[in-house]
This record gives C-alpha cells, structure tokens and sequence, in this order.
C-alpha cells in the first residue's frame, strides 16, 4: 500500500512516500475507505519535529482530514457500505469513554488523526465507523477533506465554547490558516462583525472575500491592538479567537470589551505568555481553551458545508507523492486556506 509518511522526526527530509505498507483490515465496528484526498495541518508538522514524550512507531502516516469511498465493512457495521462516499471526523475516543455519553468527548482523552494514531494519507484507512459521515454527491473529496479539522475546530470554539451571539464583534488573530478562514465565515454566518488582522495585504484582501468586514494589514499597522481599541470607539470586541499564541496573546487581551472573551485554539507562535493578571481580573476577561470538538459539532457544521452556507477555501491541491513540497509550503505560510493532496 502507498503512503506519505515519515521514517524519522526531524526536518521534511524525513518525509517520503513508501508503497510496501500493508492493506489494513476493518475489525467489528470498522471500515476501510479507499482514501481519495487528504488534507495537511499544521499539526502535521509538529508531529513530524517532535517533542518530548511523542512516541510513535514509525514510518508515520502523516494527515488528519479525508474523504474517500468505503471499499469494505467489518461486522455489526450497518450504516454505511461499499461505495459510499464519506468524510472523516479526525478526532478518535476510544469506544468504551464514558465520554462518548456526554456529547463532549473531545473533552476527554483523544487521539487525533494523524497525531496519536497514523494519519490518513495513504491508499487504504481502516477507521471507526463511527468516525465517518456520508456526503452528498455535488460535494468533492477535496472539498470534505479541507474542511474536516480546522471547521470542526472554528465552529467548537465560537459557537459551543465561545457561545458567540447574533450582533457580536469578532476579532480573528490571523487570516491565512484553515482555523481562521472557517472562524471568519462561521462568525458571519452567525451574524458577527468581524475584524481580521492579516499578515499583509493580498491576506487582508482574501479575508474580505469570505466576509471579513474590517482588515488590519500588521506590514501597515504594527500596533494593530490600538488599531482596533479606536476603531471599536475604546470599547474593544467582545470575542478574540487567537491560535497564534506567545507573540499575539497581549495584544489580544488588550483588544477585548471589558467582560469580553478570548479563545485560545493554538500557538503556532509558541506556547509560553507572559501575563498582566490585572488585565484579567479587573477587566472581568474570560481565557477559553478549546480544542477540536465532538462529532455532534462534526457532522453540525460539516452539514452546513453540504448546504454551501460554509465554504472550505482551498490554496493549493497537489498529488501524494509531492508531500515534501506541500510540507514546506505549509511551513512558509505560501498559500492562503488549505493544502490538500490528491490519493492516487
């Protein structure tokens, strides 16, 4: 079986495609998709670094969103069958949770695909059926596959943590990621102004496209906390979504109504802030950490990427075999929205 993976942690010569890997087996409750696209994260190139405590066994099939076509069934599996076009929710809870009860099990111990357990860029993935959603036929696999993680992530973090209301102000800490292109349209469709700050001006252009109704160029505007305090009139927003982390994280406190929130889904910037407890306690700010999202969330906004009110936006599409180019690309913030790569 063919695969992109990696034979060691490290820089993207670790990266390669293999073709010797077995054609995994669907055990009772599992399904095996013949895999169609599948989509990178950032994510993927942390678990491709490492860091202290990761331990997995390698080769690692590497990304956690994709579609593709069930190819066969194990037992007890009777909601889907050969032929069927599905989508993957990429976040795995182990089959006996008491979480699974709650309807918030990301809330308890996950595997995230791709991360904890092997990725999803390979020919045959046997996964969970229970992981999997059907889709409709005007909706391709490349579509389904962009959406997956970082639109299960935006829509978790504003809507079921971050309760965010109709008349609401959003400011989106970033504009190129997957995250922040599904937090913009989510926070529109809900019925949110947004403000977008963006690395430069083609990014600040793309985020008006999706519904961004004020941009900050931080090329123009370094100081783009004060930006927004005079363009609320000094009241600050009353939602952040940051997953910038260690070099925004102040200034996106500083951007918040007093009693406003801020959500932290990331820190692709570095994980460590130094904090002014005063500006959470005497402005009443409420931190929120969130992270992925329950399936109900899944098949939730993933129905309302089915019915073209969400949009996945894609940047770039390549074959299997230029994993390493995509890798880097991603890296180098070259492309706006996802990267997604065509299984052969």
């Amino acid at each position: 079986m063919k695969a992109a993976v990696f034979t060691e942690h490290g820089d993207l010569e670790g990266l390669k495609v293999i073709h010797d890997l077995p054609v995994p087996v669907p055990g009772a409750g599992e399904v095996r998709l013949k895999m169609q696209a599948a989509a990178l994260n950032r994510l993927d190139l942390w678990v491709r670094v490492g860091w202290p405590g990761l331990k997995l066994d390698l080769p690692h099939i590497t990304c956690g969103d994709g579609a593709g076509i069930v190819e066969s069934v194990g037992a007890g599996v009777t909601t889907f069958a050969p032929g069927d076009r599905v989508c993957i929710d990429p976040t795995l809870v182990p089959a006996n949770s008491p979480a699974l009860m709650t309807g918030l099990e990301n809330q308890s111990r996950i595997h995230i695909l791709g991360e904890g357990a092997p990725g999803v860029a390979a020919e045959y993935v046997v996964l969970p059926a229970r992981n999997l959603l059907k889709m409709p036929d005007h909706i391709s696999f490349e579509q389904a596959a962009a959406a997956g993680l970082v639109y299960v992530t935006a829509w978790h973090s504003l809507i079921t943590r971050g309760q965010l209301r109709p008349g609401e102000t959003v400011l989106i800490v970033g504009a190129g990621g997957g995250v922040n292109s599904a937090s913009i349209q989510i926070a529109k469709l809900t019925g949110a102004k947004v403000y977008v700050i963006g690395s430069d001006a083609g990014k600040c252009e793309k985020a008006k496209e999706l519904g961004a109704d004020v941009t900050i160029n931080r090329q123009e505007t370094p100081q783009w906390s004060k930006a927004i305090y005079q363009l609320t009139e000094k009241r600050g927003v009353d939602v952040v979504i940051d997953n910038v982390g260690q070099s925004t994280f102040n200034d996106s406190i500083r951007c918040l109504r007093i009693g406003g929130r801020i959500l932290v889904v990331g820190n692709t910037s570095g994980p460590f802030v130094e904090l002014d407890l005063r500006q959470v306690f005497a402005r009443q700010i409420s931190i929120i950490g969130s992270t992925m999202g329950p399936h109900q969330d899944y098949v939730r906004v993933m129905n309302l990427v089915f019915d073209g009110a969400l949009k996945p936006v894609i940047g770039a599409v390549m074959p299997m075999d230029a994993i390493k180019e995509a890798q880097r690309q991603l890296a180098d913030f070259e492309v706006f929205g996802k990267i997604v790569l065509k299984i052969e």
